[in-house]
């Protein structure tokens, strides 16, 4: 058994569901499962219908129907009577919004489950037509158990056994699941949503509770790159990373998968593949436990950035020798709820990055405090994912280029999973930064 996953832009309309139809038909001999995201812009469209009801009170889906009425006209398919039924059902739940005017975090995640509702509807319906025994299921169905954290819920241990439980007999029986992807149900009996990357998570928890052979996850991209293509034009796909490579990737900028839809393949150590729906013949990004490639694997897998970044320096001489500084600083954060990426330290200092959205007004009144704090905006990170063992070579070459173009390094962090050399520079600096690294890492 394998797991395959199709993002929004894979299944955009009726020649990219055809198109996705081909691809599944030259793995059926594994014994597929599908997700499927909701088709192109829909869930944007639902978020934009929701916001037409609360402030005009008018229920207006035009765009959602003409895409998925489309799609069914194009595909011939006779399945017009069960995607009105949601219609009608979507159309209730806008006009409930619209009288009432309020959208609750409950109400938004039944509203956008209708999305990937639709879209695993009419893929089934056209696989089937095609002679594949495809059946369509909303998550819940196959064991999709959540807590009630709406817009970021999370899946209840007893998920672990219900999906297998569910999904493995369809598996026997030959047939094709076609599984929404983001969405659960409480023990309520609610609709949730998983929040960022629950599509891939959805595919991950299946293939890892069914212990599948691997997750394929189709995107738009051929796989992991050695850096942003918009920043470096010679990049060069992945070929395999292990999991807290893939991990350190997404969390300083590259939005391949999110950390969280790794999590229950890194449990049971189920290989994830992430391919190109539109480039079929990529040999795409394996994701594994451990790494590959032995003496002759580079030192680098690739570098990333991520701009508009907030630097904070807090220095307090007050606490030299006294115990509690650091737990003091973070918990002035965590009142607040800001999240910190980056964190260098000594004894009676601390700096760290966070994300420039936060407004620190009150936070510098609470550090003040305890110590002096000088906060710096228009910086950016700059993150190196390489091999571990031979971290003191990536750091010498790397701060050897920095030296040669110019570039100060202002704070520098190696994560704990020592696969991840992160450093700040300047906004203006991160792009140069990128592309003299890609070039003495991979051009040379």
């Amino acid at each position: 058994m394998i797991v395959m996953k199709f993002g929004g832009s894979s299944v955009a309309d009726a020649s990219r569901i055809r198109h996705v139809a081909e691809i599944v038909k030259t793995q059926l001999e594994k014994k597929p499962a599908l997700v499927l995201s909701a088709m192109g812009d829909t869930t944007d469209h639902l978020l934009e219908a929701a916001e037409t009801a609360l402030k005009e009170g008018k229920v207006e889906i035009v765009h959602i129907e003409k895409l998925h009425l489309a799609t069914i006209k194009t595909l011939k398919l006779p399945i017009q009577k069960e995607i009105g039924v949601l219609s009608d059902e979507l159309k209730r739940l806008l006009s409930g919004i619209a009288l009432i005017r309020e959208l609750t975090p409950r109400t938004k995640d039944y509203l956008v489950s209708f999305g990937e509702r639709l879209s695993v509807r009419i893929a089934a319906a056209y696989l089937k037509s095609i002679g594949m025994n495809a059946k369509a299921f909303d998550a819940w169905e196959l064991g999709f158990i959540s807590n009630s954290g709406y817009g970021h819920a999370e899946l209840l241990r007893e998920s672990w056994d219900l999906i297998p439980q569910k999904t493995l007999p369809l598996i026997k029986g030959n047939v094709l699941p076609v599984i929404t992807g983001f969405i659960a149900k409480d023990e309520n009996n609610i609709i949730t949503t998983l929040g960022r990357g629950g599509s891939d998570l959805s595919a991950t928890m299946i293939a890892a509770s069914c212990k599948a052979e691997e997750v394929q996850v189709w995107k738009d991209v051929d796989g992991i790159l050695t850096a942003d293509p918009r920043i470096v034009k010679k990049v060069r796909p992945v070929q395999s990373v292990t999991y807290d490579e893939a991990a350190e990737l997404a969390y300083f900028g590259a939005q391949v998968l999110h950390p969280r839809a790794m999590q229950p393949c890194m449990k049971t150590g189920t290989p994830v593949l992430v391919k190109n729906s539109y480039n079929i013949e990529a040999p795409g990004t394996r994701i594994e436990p451990a790494s590959s490639g032995g003496k002759n694997r580079l030192p680098v897998r690739a570098i990333t950035s991520r701009q508009n970044v907030t630097l904070v320096d807090i220095v307090s001489t007050r606490m030299l020798g006294q115990y509690g500084f650091l737990s003091e600083v973070f918990s002035i954060f965590a009142r607040y709820s800001i999240s910190v990426d980056m964190v260098a330290t000594s004894e009676v200092s601390v700096s760290l990055t966070l994300d420039t959205s936060h407004d620190l007004t009150e936070v510098k009144k609470e550090l003040n405090k305890i110590a002096s704090v000088d906060i710096k905006t228009g910086k950016a990170i700059v993150s190196i994912i390489g091999n571990v063992k031979r971290s003191s070579e990536i750091l010498a070459r790397a701060f050897k280029i920095c030296q040669f173009i110019g570039v100060t390094v202002q704070m520098i962090s190696q994560g704990a999973s020592k696969v991840n050399i992160s450093f700040i520079v300047d906004d203006t600096e991160a792009v140069e930064t990128v592309k003299a690294l890609h070039l003495d890492f991979f051009e040379s």
